[in-house]
């Protein structure tokens, strides 16, 4: 415990020392130092907590503490790895399955749908129009997932849902227990709600073209699909790798409420609805097994680690510039 706390003192100290022996030979301004506080709000709120990553290795008893509580090793992720006989039945492949197919999915749909809106709002010439366009397609962004799961309630219920009534009480679907519909439901959800801010930023880069390059290109004979397909798909490219890379970066990530609250946590779709985060919480807040939410915790960080790093350097080998390192 006191050597924890010592080393943290010490860290501290030898990061000041080395600012101010840095600004005493003028490699750092005062400006810089306005990077202090972002700094100390990653270190704090990051890389501090990195710490506990001890957890995933120990069976926490709380009587004794998390430091006290006994070392088991790889024990929590044998569990998490093996918990139904086999690695291809266990809960770590059904939420490495889901996690990833699903933001799969979503990138690919993502960027595709947004670069469509993009498009279409560019070529919009009314200003009332395009911002009607623009506040319209928002809108599903500002709305929480509580509100959507409470909508595609009112659509999917049994016994009031629209779909359920317009099929008829003969063809109704019980739609919380069937598990097929649920990933493209999932889809078209995720999609909507993010089309209008994917299309907004493909739209601030459609602006920033410059208009002499489509003005030559109109006066070189190009059609409307010839200035799109070789003019601003082109210099749309830096976007979209750019947002494809930082959507891959969370890969491993996938959003709470969308695949928790929309649900409504129905134990007959986990199978289609369970993915790394519903799963760090249901074991830490249901099952009350801090150890192995900690160590499927920790499988996510490291594996979203190593995706970064792979995707990265396949960028930049094939194109240096639009890398992110």
């Amino acid at each position: 415990m006191y050597g924890n706390v010592i080393l943290v003192v010490l860290g501290f100290y030898v990061l000041i020392r080395t600012l101010m022996a840095l600004y005493r030979n003028k490699t750092i301004s005062m400006l810089d130092f306005m990077a202090v506080p972002g700094m100390l709000y990653f270190i704090i709120n990051n890389y501090i907590p990195m710490v506990g990553i001890a957890i995933a290795f120990k069976k926490v008893d709380y009587s004794k503490g998390i430091l006290r509580s006994p070392w088991v090793g790889f024990d929590n992720f044998k569990m998490l790895f093996q918990s139904n006989g086999n690695f291809f039945t266990s809960n770590a492949w059904i939420i490495t399955r889901n996690t990833l197919l699903y933001n799969l999915v979503f990138i690919i749909l993502g960027v595709f749908t947004g670069v469509v809106v993009g498009i279409c709002l560019a070529g919009v010439t009314s200003k009332f129009l395009q911002k009607f366009y623009q506040t319209s397609i928002l809108l599903p962004q500002l709305i929480s997932y509580v509100i959507i799961a409470y909508i595609v309630y009112a659509f999917l219920s049994n016994e009031t849902g629209l779909v359920n009534h317009l099929l008829g009480e003969a063809n109704a679907i019980n739609f919380y227990a069937e598990k097929k519909y649920w990933p493209l439901i999932l889809v078209f959800i995720y999609i909507w709600k993010q089309i209008g801010y994917n299309g907004i930023i493909f739209l601030s880069s459609i602006v920033g073209i410059d208009k002499s390059v489509l003005e030559a290109s109109k006066v070189d004979g190009c059609s409307k699909w010839q200035q799109l397909r070789y003019v601003t798909l082109p210099l749309l490219k830096p976007t979209i790798i750019t947002l494809t890379m930082l959507q891959v970066g969370r890969i491993f990530y996938s959003d709470f409420g969308l695949f928790y609250q929309v649900p409504l946590n129905s134990g007959a779709l986990y199978d289609v609805t369970n993915t790394v985060d519903t799963y760090v919480y249901r074991m830490l807040m249901t099952m009350n097994n801090i150890s192995v939410s900690s160590a499927a915790s920790t499988y996510q960080a490291v594996v979203g680690f190593i995706l970064v790093f792979a995707v990265n350097m396949i960028v930049r080998r094939h194109d240096k510039e639009n890398a992110l390192f």
